[in-house]
């Protein structure tokens, strides 16, 4: 879900991810506009433009996973989407600007994963990107607390936090600090949860899946100029082995 006006690609990005980890089926619930640019490049989204809450409920109905963020934005239309899919009894997984709205008000969910980059979580822990740098295992431990269920704080040394434990994850590189590998990691964490894994299992795995494929894709022409894109074909490969 998301995909504001003039934001398709993040939305494609985490859908198409999904699909490349092994989701059966991904329908993408976005702006009117974007559904025919998505359906072109990949036809195997089913891609549905949503206006209002009535547009969004059968999907829902169907979904057995929800992930909400990449390209939402922060309009009067996001809010509504967010507003929308928070009550559901579906597992979530929460990214991007989807966090940054999340980040006004004072909720609580057992069954969701919130993937914040350090940024986000300054926003969700009203602080400073310093303050989350300085001691990133607090910050995980602080953002887990404060909103419950898994937290993916993304970065140099990924940490998966839940209320019982933490994992570091040693993989990735700096050619994945480029635009749309968090939407990437969205859809992978959305596609381990739709095979059936609890949530801190699909984060934990899902990370590792992604950072394991960001070094594949940098082999062997180099980490700069590394595009998200560039990881799906290691991402079905990795599944796979």
């Amino acid at each position: 879900i998301g995909g504001d006006l003039g934001m398709p690609g993040a939305t494609r990005l985490a859908g198409e991810a999904a699909l490349r980890a092994g989701a059966g089926m991904v329908s993408m619930a976005t702006r009117p506009q974007h559904a025919a640019i998505i359906s072109a490049g990949r036809p195997e989204l089913m891609c549905h433009g949503i206006n209002t809450e009535a547009d969004l409920a059968p999907l829902l109905k169907k979904a057995s996973v929800l992930a909400i963020g990449p390209g939402l934005g922060q309009s009067e239309w996001a809010k509504m989407l967010l507003g929308e899919v928070v009550p559901c009894e579906q597992p979530l997984i929460v990214d991007a600007d989807a966090l940054n709205l999340l980040a006004q008000e004072n909720m609580q969910h057992a069954n969701w994963v919130l993937t914040p980059h350090p940024g986000e979580a300054a926003r969700l822990l009203a602080c400073s990107t310093t303050e989350i740098q300085a001691d990133r295992i607090a910050a995980a431990r602080a953002l887990q607390q404060k909103y419950q269920g898994v937290i993916v704080l993304k970065g140099n040394g990924t940490l998966v936090a839940t209320d019982a434990t933490l994992g570091l994850c040693h993989a990735g590189n700096p050619g994945m600090a480029t635009a749309g590998m968090g939407d990437i990691l969205t859809g992978i964490i959305a596609a381990l949860v739709a095979q059936g894994l609890g949530l801190a299992e699909a984060a934990q795995l899902g990370v590792c899946l992604h950072a394991e494929a960001g070094d594949g894709a940098s082999q062997p022409a180099g980490e700069r100029g590394m595009l998200a894109g560039d990881i799906m074909p290691w991402i079905r490969r990795l599944s796979n082995s």
